[in-house]
C-alpha cells in the first residue's frame, strides 16, 4: 500500500516557521524532530495526545516577546506549556500550532520578608517557593498533590487549589502581581508587592484563564508565616454520608479548619498499600482535619471536632502526637493518585465542585452510577470547600471503558451543576470540560466570555480549542452552538 504524500505546503510553512524561531531562541531552543517533540504529545489528561507543530523553549521575556509577535504577524496558533501536569487538557498540542514551553523560567528572583512575598519565573515548581523560605519560617499555601512537579505559571493558568486552600484560598487568593506578554508582544505587569490596587481586576482576570489571554512571564506571590502549632485528626466513618455530615457539621460550627479531605473506602485501601500511613481498613471513609494556630486555640479545637465526629458517628480517632506523625496521616492522601494507579491499569480524574451540604447526595448518586456504568470510582477530594475528586478506574486496552469511563465522569460534572455547583475547582475547563460548558452557561455567558477573550487575542491565537465549545470570529460573535453533554473531542487524536 503506497503511503500517502507529506504535504508540501505543510512541510515548508514549518521549516519557515522553525527558521523563524530559530532566530529568536538561538542554540536547542526549538525542537523539530518528531522523537524529541514526543513529551509534549499530552499533558495530563493522557487519553488524548497529538505532535506539536514546533516547540520552542524561551529564556527571557524578551523572547516571549519576539515569538509572540513573530506568531502574531504571521497567524501561528501558541500552546503555551508549563509543567505539562495539567489534568483537563489545558496543554495538549495542536499539530498545526507551537508549543510556548517556560520550562526554562526556573529562577527565584526576590524574597522580600518584609512585604511577605517572593517574585519568581514561572517554571518555579509549587514546592520549590516553599522550599526557599521554609528556613525562615514562611511557605506559600496552596499546596496541589502534584506541588513537587507542577509549575506556578500553570497553578496560575488553571487557578489550582490544594489541601490547605480551604482556610487559606486557592491561587487567587495568594498571587499578588504578574508580569504578561500578550499575543501582539506587549508586555504587560498587573499588580505587585502592594496588597491591592483600583481599576479593573485584572489581575483576577488573569488568574484561571487557562492561556487563552496571555503568557505568564514573572509572577509575585503572597508569603505566609509558618503556623505555631499544627494537629490532624484522623477520623473513621461507618458511611460516606457520615462523613459527608461531620464535613458539615464542624463548618457550620464556625471552625475553618487548615484543611479537611475526605477518602471513601477504595482510596484508603489503595492510600494504606502505598504509603503505609496506618490508616485504619474497617471504616467506609476517612477524614483528615487539619488545625493550625496558636497552641491554646488547636487544642480547643481539637476538643470540638471530636465532639463533633463522635456525634456524627465517628468509628475511630486518632490526634497527631507529633509533627512526624501529622505529616504521615497526610503522605497517604497527597499520594492517593498514584495509590490508584497500583490497583487500576488506567483512572479518569475528575474534578467539580459542590454545595458542601450536597456531599451525602453526591456521594450516593455517584454510588449509583457507578452500578450502572459497571465502573469502579474511588473518591479523593477537598472535603471543606466541596471540591471533589472521583477517580474512575477503567482499562484502556478494553473495547469500550474509556467511552465509559468518559460518559461516567459527564454525568458525574452534570450532577454537581444540577446540585448547584460547578464543572471545575482547580483542574480548569481546557478540552476535558469544553463541551459541556453549555450545562453551566448560556448562549449569552459564553458570548460575553468570549468577548473578553477577543480583547487580549482577536484572532484566536493563543490557546484554541479550549474551555469554548466553538470559538467565533471576534468580529461576528453571533450564535454559540453547544454540543450538550459531549465529552468527545474528534479534533484530538487518542492514544
Amino acid at each position: 500500500m503506497e503511503m500517502p504524500k507529506p504535504d508540501q505546503s505543510v512541510i515548508a510553512r514549518r521549516r519557515d516557521i522553525a527558521a523563524a524561531l530559530s532566530r529568536i531562541v538561538p542554540g536547542e531552543g526549538v525542537i523539530v524532530d518528531k522523537d524529541a517533540l514526543r513529551p509534549y504529545e499530552s499533558d495530563g489528561l493522557t487519553a488524548y495526545r497529538t505532535l506539536p507543530l514546533i516547540v520552542v523553549l524561551p529564556e527571557s521575556t524578551e523572547q516571549v516577546s519576539a515569538v509572540l509577535r513573530y506568531c502574531h504577524e504571521n497567524a501561528v496558533k501558541v500552546v503555551p506549556r508549563g509543567a505539562g501536569t495539567s489534568l483537563s487538557g489545558g496543554a495538549l498540542p495542536l499539530a498545526d500550532g507551537i508549543i510556548l514551553g517556560l520550562g526554562k523560567f526556573k529562577r527565584i528572583l526576590d524574597i522580600d520578608y518584609p512585604n511577605r512575598c517572593a517574585v519568581v519565573q514561572p517554571g518555579v515548581t509549587n514546592l520549590g517557593i516553599s522550599d526557599a523560605v521554609r528556613e525562615s519560617g514562611f511557605y506559600y499555601a496552596p499546596d496541589p498533590s502534584s506541588q513537587i512537579a507542577c509549575t506556578i505559571g500553570g497553578n496560575i493558568a488553571e487557578n489550582s487549589g490544594g489541601v490547605h486552600s480551604l482556610k487559606y484560598g486557592l491561587t487567587t487568593n495568594n498571587v499578588l502581581g504578574l508580569e504578561i506578554v500578550l499575543i501582539d508582544g506587549s508586555i504587560v505587569r498587573i499588580g505587585g508587592k502592594h496588597l491591592d490596587s483600583g481599576g479593573y481586576d485584572m489581575l483576577g482576570l488573569m488568574t484561571g484563564s487557562e492561556g487563552l489571554l496571555g503568557v505568564i512571564t514573572e509572577v509575585t506571590v503572597r508569603l505566609l508565616r509558618a503556623p505555631e502549632t499544627a494537629s490532624a485528626l484522623l477520623i473513621g466513618f461507618p458511611s460516606n454520608e457520615a462523613a459527608g455530615e461531620c464535613v458539615a457539621g464542624v463548618i457550620a460550627a464556625g471552625i475553618i479548619p487548615g484543611g479537611m479531605e475526605m477518602m471513601d473506602r477504595p482510596a484508603i485501601a489503595a492510600a494504606e498499600a502505598f504509603v503505609k500511613a496506618g490508616y485504619p481498613l474497617d471504616v467506609e471513609a476517612l477524614l483528615i482535619v487539619e488545625l493550625d494556630g496558636p497552641q491554646s486555640e488547636v487544642e480547643y479545637l481539637i476538643g470540638e471536632v471530636e465532639r463533633i465526629a463522635r456525634d456524627k458517628g465517628a468509628m475511630s480517632l486518632r490526634i497527631s502526637q507529633n509533627e512526624a506523625e501529622r505529616q504521615n496521616f497526610w503522605a497517604g492522601r497527597k499520594a492517593a493518585f498514584p495509590a490508584i494507579g497500583r490497583i487500576s491499569p488506567d483512572y479518569y480524574c475528575m474534578d467539580g465542585t459542590i454545595p458542601r451540604h450536597q456531599l451525602p447526595v453526591v456521594l450516593r448518586a455517584m454510588a449509583e452510577l457507578s452500578d450502572q456504568y459497571g465502573l469502579r470510582v474511588a473518591n479523593v477530594f477537598h472535603a471543606g470547600d466541596g471540591n471533589l475528586h472521583p477517580l474512575i478506574l477503567y482499562d484502556a486496552n478494553a473495547p469500550g471503558e474509556l467511552e465509559k469511563a468518559e460518559a461516567f465522569g459527564s454525568d458525574i460534572l452534570k450532577l454537581c451543576v444540577k446540585v448547584g455547583g460547578v464543572l471545575t475547582g482547580e483542574h480548569g475547563v481546557g478540552v476535558e470540560k469544553r463541551d459541556l460548558m453549555g450545562v453551566m452557561f448560556t448562549k449569552d455567558d459564553l458570548d460575553q466570555q468570549q468577548r473578553v477573550k477577543c480583547v487580549f487575542d482577536p484572532n484566536s491565537l493563543l490557546n484554541p480549542g479550549k474551555v469554548f465549545p466553538e470559538l467565533h470570529r471576534c468580529a461576528e460573535l453571533g450564535r454559540v452552538h453547544i454540543h450538550r453533554g459531549q465529552t468527545r473531542f474528534p479534533d484530538i487524536p487518542r492514544f
